[in-house]
């Protein structure tokens, strides 16, 4: 790949001539060669794949045909110093990761509180915390809300922690809608 320092009439120039390759990237101009796609018929794999990428072009285009989401990516994209359009195409690609969930002042009683902590590349949308027990199913269950940098869900229901160990469900999900679950104990 090279760089390019071109007189001022080519200076936006952008696409495909012959077999060379035009881009913008951080305000210069970048040549590359056309990707070569000859060479075998593509694996399972590289099919999904490619459907992947492909299903995230759609979201970013959806998402860019909204003036109100497409400057959300376009700040985020200045920020980083990335195309907007890859950023939400990167979004659509990665889900949300719960890094932390704080169980310490949750005792069983109401008002007690679970501290989730989630992160996402661009951005996590919503949490929902669900507390169940194997013999009795769901407790409860409901939207924890973002605080001061973390998710906090406030229990509404008595539960005694005696009677048995409670798994408590956790799902943080991201603005393309991806969703990440994890499940931790309380004894």
């Amino acid at each position: 790949m090279a760089k390019v320092k071109l007189n001022p009439v080519m200076e936006q120039m952008r696409g495909k001539i012959g077999d060379l390759v035009f881009k913008r990237y951080e305000g210069e101009v970048i040549v590359s060669r056309k990707s070569n796609q000859t060479g075998g018929t593509p694996t399972a794999g590289q099919i999904a794949h490619r459907e992947r990428f492909r299903l995230a072009a759609v979201y970013a285009t959806g998402v860019f045909a909204v003036p109100a989401d497409k400057k959300l990516y376009e700040d985020a994209a200045t920020a980083r110093r990335k195309p907007a359009f890859a950023v939400a195409v990167g979004d659509y690609l990665n889900a949300p990761t719960i890094d932390v969930v704080d169980l310490a002042a949750y005792t069983g009683k109401i008002g007690d509180p679970i501290v989730i902590r989630a992160s996402d590349d661009f951005e996590v949308v919503s949490v929902a915390v669900v507390i169940r027990t194997s013999e009795r199913g769901i407790l409860e269950q409901g939207p924890a809300t973002l605080s001061q940098g973390a998710w906090r869900y406030v229990a509404q229901t008595t539960v005694d922690l005696t009677a048995g160990a409670l798994a408590i469900d956790i799902t943080a999900s991201d603005r393309p809608g991806n969703k990440t679950m994890k499940t931790v104990t309380k004894t």
